[in-house]
């Protein structure tokens, strides 16, 4: 079947199998291999995009169900302005430790950053639920999405 979408503003029109994972179309097609294969049952972020805007897990979305839709991964994240402030604050926080569950951490707060929903820590706790960090202790990334929630 054919599947146009827009990945990280290029557009793109690929012959796809039915079956084929948003993840695997971008990492395995397209060469995007931020988002991380970790669970495959969405509960961990690692593989975490955003669709239209919309945070998602890519191991369990269908590459199909992005056909007319905008898809952002954290390579066209790192590429808008935004990002520098993200990054800086979550350097600062040291909300980052080994780096796997960070792309998709980023995309999620730079989603509920826009979707004006971080007003609390216990806000930031209920929308983060979603994404695990195994490193962190989770401390330095409250911090880092709470400075940025505020700015």
């Amino acid at each position: 079947m054919d599947v146009a979408l827009s990945v990280n503003g290029v557009e793109v029109v690929r012959d796809l199998e039915p079956q084929v994972l948003l993840l695997d179309f971008l990492r395995d097609s397209l060469g995007l291999t931020g988002a991380k294969r970790s669970c495959d049952v969405q509960v961990c972020g690692a593989c975490t995009v955003l669709v239209d805007g919309l945070p998602v897990s890519s191991c369990c979305y269908l590459a199909a169900d992005a056909d007319r839709k905008e898809v952002t991964t954290i390579e066209g994240l790192a590429e808008r302005p935004e990002f520098a402030r993200l990054e800086e604050v979550f350097i600062r926080h040291a909300a980052l430790q080994c780096g796997f569950c960070t792309p998709g951490m980023l995309l999620t707060v730079s989603a509920l950053l826009e979707q004006g929903v971080l007003m609390d820590e216990e806000a930031i706790k209920h929308e983060l639920t979603g994404n695990l960090c195994r490193c962190t202790g989770y401390r330095g990334i409250l911090e880092a999405v709470a400075e940025l929630a505020t700015a």
